[in-house]
Formats: structure tokens, C-alpha cells, sequence
């Protein structure tokens, strides 16, 4: 196997192909990264990880002289790309050594046994494509509200739900719940569909997204596919896999409140910033306080002894006077998911459940983003 590739696009692909590899494999093969040239005529290189529940791959343009395949530890050749100067990279096979140069710099690599490392899984049968910019914002806004608590398998994954040419994203941890529409286009019209996707692998693949489209691929139990319980995604020469976490997910749509006592029109990033500076005296269990009046909203945290902050901001509020508490990060993860420039707070009482929104983009329209949080006990 010898083949030589630019050294920017062969870092991206071991760099995105790495994320899928285990931190401490069940089994040392597992640590490794195959790379494959089937053929000099294709001149693509194709990396591959997989530890039995998450597969990544990735193709590259490559200038091939000799096909073959090899296994190499992969956190290490990571880390080996990340730090080359910027020259082409020379990647050849001698015996059971891989032998990497670029410019001045020479890499002599030990090769994992490849005859026994797993097949990869195929890809399940696709349904549907959705714009990928989109699509990896609709990841950000849900993912903080997923736990890390993997007592709880259904709370550490997002819910993917497929209806029609609408995807509703879903995320909660109990405590707040995430909630994003968007439009895609499915190979089935009629599509009625869901998906419990671990959160780390979706964050992971939505992060390499850019332009284009993703594709989709689904293999449920009710589903005709290349296996059960698997979701795919593929986008410019990238795709991963994994297995769905075996879980109902929580019936969210009845947790959101429908009439509300109170509503406040608040600018997003003045009442962040402001947020982020009172929480400054919070520890960890100290909430940050909220009262809205009709024309601003002072905010509160510290109190008796300890560290105290204090700052006021002019917001539109409609209905009776209202004192509320947060988790500032908790309310932070729900404001500045918002993609307008100012969000809609809405209130049912000091104990009870808020909401906040963009604005709509057509009035009296319905939010492409919903973030229902708690509100913490006052003192």
C-alpha cells in the first residue's frame, strides 16, 4: 500500500474518522484506524473506525501506486496529522510497519492485525435528505438539554421524529426540554417514523457539517434495512452509524403549558450577557433571580453574607408582576439557542414550568424552537 495525499484533507478525515474510536477498547484491535486504496484506478483513500456500536468513515482524493489496506493505531495517528507542516503526505506499508513522511518529518508506525478487525456495518436504507446547515443547528439547540446520566439510557439520546417533511428534534434531562422543527425531504412522503439517537454520536457527526445536504438512513424494527435498530448519516464523503438506543421516549408535547399568566419580549444577547455577569456570584445550587415588571427585568443572585450581583434591563412584559429563579445555566442553554434577535419568555407561575421562543418568522406563527425549563424554588 503507498500512496501520497494533501496533508489538510488527510488530517480532516483521520481527525473526524478518530472521534468514533473507543478512549479504552474492550479489545486492542478496536484502537486502530483501517485505511484502504482498493485500487490505484479510484485513487480514493478510506478510513474507517468502529467499536461494534458507532462506525465512522471517511473518503479522501488520494495519488495511489500500490493498493492495499492497513491497521494503525488511531488516536496516535490523530494526533500525528494535527501537528505536520504543511506539505504532501507520503503514507506507505513495509511489512508490519507504516512508514509516514511530510516534509522533513518521518512517523514509523506499528500495524494492528487487520484479519481481526470487525466488519463495519452497512449503511441502512435512506429516507430522506435535509439541508445539513440546518440540520447541525437543530443538534446544537437540543443537545444541552440530553443527560449524562447513563442510568438513564432514554435521556442521554436526542428523539428524532419523522413525519411527512417535518423532523421534530427532542431532548430533555427533566429538568428542561428542547424541542426543534424543521423541514426535509423524505424518500416517502407519508413517512411516520422515530429514532432515539445517542447524543454523543449525533453532536459528533453535526459538528463536521457544512453545506450540501445529509442523507438519512433508518433501519427500525418495523423497518426494511441492513440491520435493526440502526440510524446513518453520510455527508461529503463522511458517514457514521450507530445503533438507537432501545427506549421509549417521554411524551413531551403535554409537558408544554398552553395558556400562560405572563409574557416578556426580551432583547437575547443584552439579557444573556446580563445573566452571565450576575451568575457570576452563583455557585453551583445558587439560582439566578428574575423579576419582571412592565418595563424591565432585574436580575438577581448572592444573597446574606455571600457575594451578591445586581442588574436591571429594559424588556416589554405583559401581565401581573412576576419573580422567578433558574439554574443560570439551564436558562442560558435555552436564550441563546434562540436564533432571532429577541425571544418570547412565558410565564404560568413562579413554580411552574416557562417557556421561551424565537420570534416567529410570520406573525401568529408557530416557533421552529422551543425550550421548556423549570423554574428553582425561591428562598
Amino acid at each position: 500500500m503507498k500512496f501520497r495525499v494533501d496533508r489538510d484533507a488527510f488530517a480532516d478525515a483521520v481527525t473526524w474518522t478518530a472521534r468514533a474510536l473507543p478512549a479504552r477498547p474492550a479489545v486492542p484491535v478496536l484502537a486502530g484506524m483501517r485505511l484502504e486504496v482498493a485500487d490505484t484506478a479510484s485513487d480514493t483513500l478510506r478510513l474507517s473506525g468502529f467499536d461494534y456500536e458507532v462506525s465512522a468513515q471517511a473518503s479522501v482524493d488520494v495519488h495511489a501506486e500500490e493498493a492495499g489496506s492497513v491497521l494503525v493505531p488511531g488516536r496516535l495517528l490523530a494526533e500525528i496529522v494535527r501537528t505536520l507542516p504543511p506539505h504532501p503526505v507520503e503514507f506507505h506499508v513495509e511489512g508490519s510497519r507504516a512508514l509516514l513522511t511530510c516534509g522533513n518529518a518521518r512517523f514509523t508506525l506499528l500495524t494492528l492485525p487487520l484479519e481481526d478487525y470487525p466488519t463495519l456495518p452497512a449503511m441502512p436504507r435512506t429516507i430522506g435528505s435535509a439541508p445539513a446547515d440546518v440540520f447541525a443547528t437543530a443538534v446544537r439547540q437540543v443537545l444541552p438539554s440530553t443527560s449524562r446520566d447513563d442510568t438513564l439510557p432514554m435521556l442521554t439520546g436526542v428523539h428524532l421524529t419523522f413525519r411527512g417533511d417535518t423532523i421534530l428534534l427532542a431532548a430533555t434531562d427533566r429538568y428542561r426540554i428542547a424541542v426543534r422543527e424543521m423541514w426535509w425531504k423524505p424518500e416517502e412522503v407519508d413517512i411516520d417514523t422515530s429514532a432515539l439517537v445517542p447524543a454523543r454520536t449525533l453532536g459528533d457527526f453535526s459538528r463536521s457539517l457544512t453545506g450540501g445536504n445529509v442523507d438519512i438512513a433508518l433501519s427500525t424494527s418495523d423497518s426494511r434495512g441492513a440491520g435493526e435498530g440502526m440510524i446513518g448519516f453520510e455527508h461529503d464523503g463522511k458517514r457514521t452509524t450507530t445503533r438507537l438506543i432501545d427506549s421509549d421516549f417521554v411524551s413531551y408535547e403535554s409537558r408544554f403549558p398552553t395558556e400562560f399568566a405572563a409574557q416578556a419580549d426580551v432583547p437575547v444577547a443584552p439579557l444573556a450577557e446580563a445573566v452571565k455577569r450576575v451568575a457570576l456570584v452563583a455557585d453551583r445550587s445558587t439560582p439566578v433571580r428574575l423579576s419582571f415588571t412592565s418595563s424591565e427585568v432585574v436580575l438577581e443572585a448572592g444573597s446574606g453574607d455571600d457575594a451578591q450581583a445586581l442588574e436591571a434591563l429594559e424588556v416589554n412584559f405583559e401581565g401581573e408582576p412576576m419573580r422567578i429563579a433558574f439554574n443560570p445555566q439551564y436558562f442560558l442553554d435555552g436564550l441563546t439557542n434562540v436564533e432571532t434577535e429577541r425571544a418570547f419568555l412565558r410565564f404560568v407561575a413562579p413554580t411552574r414550568p416557562a417557556v421561551i421562543t424565537g420570534t416567529p418568522a410570520k406573525e401568529g406563527g408557530k416557533p421552529d424552537f422551543r425550550y421548556l425549563v423549570m423554574p428553582l424554588r425561591l428562598a
